[in-house]
C-alpha cells in the first residue's frame, strides 16, 4: 500500500496541463473516477486510499476544475463535449486500456459518452448521483432550465449558485444530523475557491449552459445500457435534491440486472457514507472484474481515440449569441 499510495501527477494534454491523483498497482483492474460541479478529484481522496490495495485508481480534475489548466472562455470551448475529448485522450495517454467507470454528476455525461463510443473498453459502471435519464430532475434545475431557454435573463439568479451557501448546501442538504460531522469543512471551501478564481465564474455558466445538450444523448446512453449490458453499481443518496433518486431508479429500466443502494445521504455522499461505499465497489468490482486480470496498461502501444488529433469527435455546437 505505500508503495502504490497516491501520488499527484499532471500530463500535457491538447497542450492543456491535467491534474490527476493515481494510486494502486497499474497491472491491477483499473477504476476511473470522473467528478462533478463543482469538486475535482479531491472528492475521491478517501475513496482511493481505501481502495488501492486491490485496484488501480485514476482520478482526474476537469478543465477549469481543481488543479487542472484553467483557460479562459474565449481560449477553450467548455462543452461537455470538448471536456470528453481531453478525459478520452488522457487515458490514451496513460495507456489506459479498459477500466471501471465511476460517474457522478458531470462525470456522467463525460464518462457515458466514453462508454458510448468505445464499449469495448468500459469493465463496468458505478454511478453515485451521475444522471442519465429525466427522471433525476427536481426544482433545483428549474433555473438552469430557464437559463438554457433566456440566458441573458435569467444569469443573475444562476450566478447565485455559485455562492459558497449553496455551495456548502450542496454538501450539506439530506445529510442525517447524526453524520454531519462527518463532512469536513475544507470541501465546500475548496470548491468554493476554484469558482472564486478570476474567470472561474464564467468557465461555470458556459457550462451550465452546455447541459442542455446532454439531455438531448440520453436516448444514447439508454440504447449503450440495453446493447452493452454494462455491470453496473447504483449508490445513490436518496435524499440528493440535485438528481433524485427516481434517476438512480430510472437506471433499471434499461439495466434490470443493476445493484441499486439508495443510502441516506445527500449529494456528496462520499463524504458521509464513504465506508460503505468503498465496501460496496469492493464487493462488486470483485464480482464482476476480478482483482487482477482486467484493466491493465497497454504496454506495447498508446491507445487512440476516434478522430485526428485536435479533431472535435462530438457533433456540430450551437453556440450563444453573446
Amino acid at each position: 500500500m505505500s508503495t502504490f499510495g497516491t501520488r499527484y501527477r499532471t500530463a500535457t494534454i491538447d497542450g492543456l496541463e491535467i491534474f490527476y491523483r493515481e494510486a494502486g498497482h497499474p497491472d491491477r483492474p483499473t477504476l476511473v473516477l470522473l467528478h462533478g460541479f463543482p469538486s475535482s478529484s479531491h472528492m475521491f481522496r478517501n475513496l482511493i486510499e481505501a481502495l488501492a490495495d486491490e485496484y488501480h485508481l485514476i482520478a482526474p480534475d476537469h478543465v477549469g476544475f481543481g488543479r487542472s489548466a484553467m483557460p479562459a472562455v474565449t481560449e477553450f470551448e467548455y462543452s461537455f463535449d470538448k471536456l470528453t475529448e481531453i478525459t478520452q485522450r488522457l487515458l490514451d495517454h496513460l495507456g489506459i486500456a479498459r477500466f471501471c467507470l465511476y460517474i457522478h454528476d458531470y462525470g456522467a455525461p463525460i464518462g457515458l459518452r466514453i462508454a458510448g463510443r468505445q464499449p469495448d473498453r468500459v469493465t463496468a459502471l458505478i454511478t453515485q448521483s451521475g444522471n442519465a435519464y429525466v427522471d433525476g430532475f427536481t426544482p433545483f434545475w428549474e433555473i438552469l432550465f430557464a437559463h438554457a431557454t433566456d440566458r441573458a435573463a435569467n444569469e443573475p439568479l444562476v450566478r447565485e449558485l455559485l455562492t459558497l451557501d449553496v455551495t456548502r448546501w450542496q454538501y450539506t442538504h439530506g445529510v442525517p444530523t447524526d453524520r454531519l460531522d462527518r463532512i469536513a469543512p475544507e470541501t465546500w471551501l475548496l470548491a468554493q475557491a476554484g469558482m472564486d478564481r478570476p474567470g472561474n465564474k464564467e468557465i461555470q455558466l458556459e457550462l451550465f449552459w452546455d447541459y442542455q445538450f446532454n439531455l438531448e444523448i440520453y436516448p444514447s446512453f439508454q440504447e449503450y445500457f440495453r446493447t452493452h449490458r454494462p455491470p453496473t453499481l447504483i449508490t445513490w443518496g436518496k435524499n440528493d435534491d440535485i438528481f433524485g433518486a427516481a434517476g438512480a431508479e430510472a437506471y433499471l429500466r434499461d439495466l434490470p440486472a443493476a445493484e441499486m443502494h439508495l443510502l441516506d445521504a445527500g449529494h456528496f455522499a462520499l463524504e458521509t457514507h464513504g465506508d460503505e461505499i468503498s465496501e460496496l465497489i469492493r464487493s462488486f468490482l470483485r464480482r464482476t472484474v476480478g482483482r487482477h486480470t482486467a484493466g491493465r496498461r497497454c504496454a506495447d502501444r498508446r491507445l487512440r481515440s476516434p478522430g485526428r488529433t485536435g479533431e472535435s469527435t462530438g457533433r456540430y455546437r450551437r453556440r450563444y449569441p453573446r
